[in-house]
Parts: C-alpha cells; structure tokens; sequence
C-alpha cells in the first residue's frame, strides 16, 4: 500500500496560521526552474515595445496636430511669373490686414524647388516648369472649415487663382495610418496578456495536478481552499516576478535601441514621437500589471481545480 508524501512534524503542527514559508515548502520547486519564468519574461518585454510604440505614435500625432491646428498654406496657381509675384503680394496685403491672422511667410522659390526636386528633377525653375507660389499662414486660433472658406473667399475676390487649404488636411491620411497603428498595437498588447494568462494557467494546473496528493492531505489537516490557493499563487508570483524584472529590462533596451535608430534620422516629425516622463512611468507599470494577473490567473485556476476536487 502506498504511503501519501510525507509532511513535517512541525508543518503539521503550524497548519493554523497556514503560510508563509513553511507553507511553501508543501509545493517545492527550485526559483527560475522550468519555463514560466522566461516566458512571461518573453511576454513583458514584447508588451513593454508593443505598448512604447503605441505611446510614441500617440505623442507623433498629438504634436503634429497641434502644430498645425492652426496652419494653413495659400497656393497661388498662376503660369505667368510676373502676374504671380505680383499676387503673391496682394495676398500678403490681404492677409496681413485681417485679425485672424498671426503671422504668415512667403516660401522662397529656391525652397520650393528643393521640395519638389525628388519628383521633377533639380533643374525645374519658375520659367521652365510653372510652380505656384506658397503663403505658409497661422492663424491666432483654429484653422477649421468655416476659417478657410472665409479666407478663401476674401482672396478669389481679387486672385482668382488664389487656393487655401488647411495643413492639417494634408496630413489626415497619414494621422488615420498612424492611428490604425496604435489600434494595432493595443490588440497586441490584449492579445500578449491573454497569451500571458493562459501560460500561468497551465503551469498552475500542472504544478495543482503534480502536488495534488498533498492538497488532500493539506485539507484532512483542516487546511482551507483559500489557504491552499495562497502556496501555489506564492510561487507563480516568484515566477512573474523574476519574469517582469527581466522582461522589463531587455524591454526598455530594445525601445532604447530602436529610439537612437528614429533618432539618427535627424527629423522634426519623428521627434515629436519622443517618449516623455508619464510614458516611461507607463511602461514600467506593465510589469506589475503583468504580477497581478499572473496572481490572479493562478489563484482562479488553483481554486476552480479544488471546487472539481471536493
């Protein structure tokens, strides 16, 4: 006849409190043995990048958007040189004499040739190929639609080919991008913590499963479900601990690296995707996120496997 694992004397006789590490000691298992300890290390640091690029798209859209919330750019579409400057300068006056104005620049031919060289070639000028005139304008508040229509109208009365179009509408293409991005990586960061919690769920079941005749014999000594639970969510949260911390570092050098990468580019509108003090904050709460449900998972998993049991 075979004999239950043995307890020790003492254990027995401190069964009431139950825990600690003497009630650890009823589930053995060497810390950083097997493998839930690198894979929610794994899990960590792909939520920490997943969830860093998430939060600088966020940054790069609010930035740009508030740069040119309040931008527009009149386009003077005119073939004739000398008819063009000569707009170009009326608009200024008309533009300068109304309050929604702020303040307003004329780009330099040479910039706008250095803008559309990628497409026409560097030797496109003003007399060989029509380019219109740019006004890059700001207003004092909000370029909305009724603003631009407004002046829109104010300059067609005297420059037919006078064109006002707000910045912001450029760009809306490339904001709708940018948020499907950050859609995308909140689905990958709900789809890392699933993966997570099931990782935990199986390793709880299986360490319930493999100690299971010392969980009857815990409960002949009076030791309760909740108490029971407690062992087993004590070593997951060992594991998730050692995981987190790991998984937090190659994280945050992996956001590092790739940080200096975006920064080498030397470009405003990647800068203005730069994490700031509450990102970082953010980030080093997903670790403890990451404890709580692997607690959470254990502790559920451990007390439905005991209600099946009775």
């Amino acid at each position: 006849m075979s004999k239950p694992p043995l307890i020790g004397r003492s254990l027995v006789r401190d069964l009431v409190p139950f825990g600690g590490r003497r009630a650890a000691k009823l589930v053995p298992r060497a810390r950083g043995s097997g493998p839930m300890p690198w894979v929610i290390a794994i899990m960590i640091a792909l939520t920490v990048m997943a969830a860093a690029a998430g939060l600088a798209l966020g940054n790069l859209v609010n930035r740009a958007s508030a740069d040119l919330s309040s931008a527009l750019t009149v386009q003077i579409v005119e073939a004739n040189g000398e008819r063009r400057a000569a707009q170009v300068e009326r608009a200024t006056e008309l533009l300068r004499g109304d309050d929604a104005v702020a303040s307003l620049r004329v780009v330099p031919p040479d910039e706008l040739a250095e803008l559309i060289a990628p497409w026409i070639g560097s030797g496109a000028s003003g007399e060989s190929i029509p380019i219109p005139s740019l006004i890059d304008v700001q207003l004092a508040g909000a370029a909305n639609t009724a603003e631009v229509a407004r002046l829109n109208a104010l300059l067609v009365d005297d420059i037919p080919t006078a064109r006002v179009d707000a910045q912001s509408d450029w760009l809306k293409p490339v904001y709708d991008a940018l948020a499907a991005l950050q859609y995308l990586a909140l689905a990958l960061i709900v789809l890392l913590a699933m993966t997570s919690a099931g990782a935990v769920w199986l390793a709880a079941r299986s360490s319930f499963n493999n100690h299971r005749r010392t969980v009857e014999i815990v409960h002949l000594l009076g030791g309760t479900d909740r108490q029971i639970a407690r062992i087993f969510q004590r070593a997951v949260t060992i594991d998730a601990l050692l995981g987190g911390v790991v998984g937090l570092a190659f994280g945050t050098l992996a956001v590092l690296f790739i940080g200096n990468q975006f920064a080498a580019l030397d470009s405003g509108m990647v800068a203005g995707g730069n994490l700031a003090v509450r990102d970082w904050i953010i980030l080093a709460a997903i670790p403890v996120a990451g404890i709580l449900l692997a607690m959470l998972t254990a502790r559920i998993t451990v007390m439905s496997a005991l209600r099946r049991m009775l």
